[in-house]
């Protein structure tokens, strides 16, 4: 709890048994209330190792959803607990836990309503491993994107986002796509409901065990 706010994070996972703990292990307890996991029907012992973790909220998918389905139930047990302050991250170790705290508290004192992680500010993406092909075509997307809804992100497709829980509330997240395209369609009714995002930057680790749950 940040300011008198519940933290919730979300891990939408898919073969993520492998860098499940270390995802786990970095998460701020200290302020995180609650952790849910959503596997979509992995292959591998991603739910095992998430019960071995001691992950008290895990939603397990009988069937393959999608990416954007894995996420919709993210948010909506999220929300079903209470939540007032959501932390969407990959658990697949990508992206550092130890943000949480300046992530959460960008929307606990009421300075955005929305933070995302940021691989694309400062040199976190190459930095980190991101292979050029990989930043050269995110940069190119996102700047299609900024110009296709008259804004000036620097990134549209990170894996580590935080919400208040009203904005989630806002949105009809419910009908949008169960792929990819989910991201996007969240992110333009963010803006449409007169809400803005923050960001903050964000180092990246690419490496071989990473999962294949983001496509960027």
């Amino acid at each position: 709890m940040l300011n008198g706010k519940k933290i919730v994070v979300v891990l939408p996972a898919y073969k993520a048994a492998l860098t499940l703990e270390r995802t786990f292990n970095e998460i701020p307890f200290d302020i995180v209330d609650d952790v849910v996991l959503v596997d979509d029907k992995s292959p591998d012992d991603t739910v095992g190792e998430a019960r071995r973790l001691g992950i008290s909220h895990i939603v397990i998918h009988e069937q393959n959803k999608g990416y954007g389905g894995n996420q919709k139930s993210c948010y909506k047990k999220a929300l079903e607990l209470g939540a007032d302050i959501v932390i969407m991250l990959h658990p697949d170790y990508q992206y550092t836990p130890k943000l949480i705290h300046a992530m959460s508290g960008v929307i606990a004192y009421d300075v955005y309503p929305v933070c995302f992680g940021s691989r694309i500010l400062g040199n976190g993406a190459l930095l980190g491993g991101m292979p050029l092909y990989k930043y050269i075509f995110n940069r190119c997307l996102t700047l299609f994107e900024n110009i296709l809804i008259g804004q000036k992100l620097s990134e549209y497709h990170t894996g580590y986002r935080a919400f208040a829980a009203d904005v989630i509330r806002s949105i009809d997240f419910t009908h949008n796509s169960d792929d990819f395209v989910f991201d996007n369609e969240m992110i333009s009714q963010v803006f449409m409901n007169g809400y803005q995002i923050g960001e903050v930057t964000c180092p990246t680790k690419y490496f071989e065990e990473a999962s294949s749950i983001n496509f960027s």
